[in-house]
């Protein structure tokens, strides 16, 4: 069993974590098995956008105690590297992605789960949805699964080494105020609204929307004029594609453009 389920509809693959008597805690297969799921999903055309989301009261609330904790305090540097490499490679996956993520958290939200969260692109989140970075809270760096490096680009450098340094959960409304959450809903709405803000990404053009994923991670590493040059040749040469055609053909005729391969 690889503890989520996957399924696809209209266009959109949905992953739903699915040990909900463990509030979803990962496994070694998990991690393993979702790195493979997203690896796979990249190559898949007919999926135009991605959710994730958490079956019963919890999103995430990261390692099994049981099957990754333990484990761990009996291990030798050697494994120990190779769990943490594990653990980066979803990230890694999840971020080279070219389809946009939305992440439903229907849930707590803790310690790989928030890293599992903070990497999706879009997060939508229930009222009982509180996070945190729990990883100092057990000795280790708040630096774990390149959070240092995604979260100060979401919420800036202050907030970031607040929450990263202290491990404390901020509640939904607090998450949605620093910007960490996109929106807060109530929980009977929540997967509505990931689902239409998935379905308005599945309708839009999917390599502008990759070429949008792909600056955002590369540009970070670029000055403004490495940034310009690269952004004019990603335009450029989207511009010869039929998606710029039919956005102008759908402004020109006042409707709603209907990009190749999205959804009806």
């Amino acid at each position: 069993m690889s503890g989520f389920q996957v399924d696809e509809r209209a266009g959109i693959a949905r992953i739903t974590l699915d040990r909900p008597d463990s509030m979803n805690a990962l496994t070694f297969e998990m991690y393993r098995a979702l790195t493979d799921t997203f690896r796979a999903l990249a190559g898949q055309r007919s999926v135009r956008a991605v959710t994730i989301t958490g079956r019963g009261r919890a999103f995430c609330t990261g390692g099994d105690v049981r099957d990754i904790i333990g484990p761990l305090l009996e291990m030798e540097r050697p494994a120990l590297h190779a769990f943490t490499r594990l653990t980066c490679d979803l990230i890694a996956a999840m971020r080279a992605l070219p389809q946009p993520i939305v992440a439903a958290l229907n849930g707590p939200v803790a310690g790989a789960g928030a890293v599992i969260a903070l990497a999706s692109d879009l997060r939508v989140a229930s009222e009982s949805a509180k996070i945190a970075f729990l990883f100092v809270k057990v000795g280790l760096a708040g630096a774990d699964m390149g959070a240092a490096w995604l979260l100060p680009r979401v919420v800036g450098l202050g907030r970031a080494s607040e929450l990263l340094m202290t491990g404390d959960f901020v509640d939904a409304a607090e998450a949605w105020r620093i910007g960490l959450y996109n929106r807060v809903v109530p929980a009977e709405r929540l997967l509505a609204e990931a689902d239409a803000l998935a379905e308005k990404l599945a309708r839009g053009p999917a390599p502008g929307l990759a070429a949008t994923k792909e600056a955002l991670n590369r540009e970070q590493h670029m000055t403004l004029e490495e940034a310009l040059a690269y952004e004019a040749d990603v335009q450029a040469e989207l511009m010869l594609g039929p998606d710029f055609r039919e956005g102008h053909r759908a402004f020109v005729e006042k409707r709603a453009p209907r990009f190749p391969g999205g959804p009806e």
